[in-house]
């Protein structure tokens, strides 16, 4: 039986021995966001891949308020019943692909401040970037947000899927993929699977008691 995922669907409920498990985040919260569809069709196209356990999580029903931990997210000593729970979210996760608009040249704060939570749970894991928008496709806000997660010691993966002109995509909330986001979401995947086992044994050696 599996359990539900942070967006309410019925998903992984962890890695298994044969598959690692990818935690594709939709980044935008804000109301009318093309995120959800963007992320529905990169979880149903991770799922068809085979490769993965996948979990779709959603950072409007996470809801995580402003950062209002206060210790450093290094020594994980969370107070708050809030990161606990985002914490054990992120831990189970191998590998990850965030879904992301671009703001102002800029990235959603969402992910930001979701990223800032925590520390261990994020290092040593890949993470592969589709994103959205209209003429950069919000490859600007995924530079950006590249120098958060370096940080962070996350792999920060070069094959990305980039959607420009999004709106012309959509069909009664449906995202309507082309063949080119479809080659180019199947090589982000394979690149995944790839990191995802190298990087285990680091994960292995490096990860907290408790966490």
């Amino acid at each position: 039986m599996t359990s539900p995922t942070p967006d309410g669907e019925p998903g992984a409920s962890g890695a298994t021995a044969e598959r690692p498990l990818l935690q594709v985040v939709i980044a935008s919260t804000r109301p009318g966001r093309i995120g959800m569809p963007v992320g529905r069709w990169a979880s149903e196209h991770a799922r068809a891949h085979g490769a993965f356990e996948v979990e779709l999580v959603d950072l409007l029903k996470v809801g995580l308020p402003m950062m209002d931990e206060p210790n450093h997210p290094r020594l994980a000593q969370y107070t708050k019943e809030h990161t606990k729970a985002w914490s054990a979210t992120v831990s189970r996760a191998d590998a990850f692909v965030f879904v992301v608009p671009e703001y102002n040249y800029g990235c959603a704060p969402a992910i930001v401040n979701a990223l800032d939570y925590l520390y261990h749970e994020w290092t040593y894991k890949p993470v592969g970037f589709v994103s959205y928008g209209g003429v950069s496709a919000g490859t600007r806000g995924v530079q950006m947000l590249k120098q958060v997660v370096t940080t962070l010691k996350l792999v920060a993966l070069p094959e990305a899927v980039s959607i420009p002109f999004v709106q012309q995509l959509l069909e009664d909330g449906v995202l309507r993929a082309n063949e080119v986001m479809d080659e180019a979401m199947t090589t982000l995947l394979d690149e995944l699977v790839r990191w995802a086992g190298a990087l285990r044994p680091l994960r292995a050696a490096s990860a907290p008691a408790g966490l």
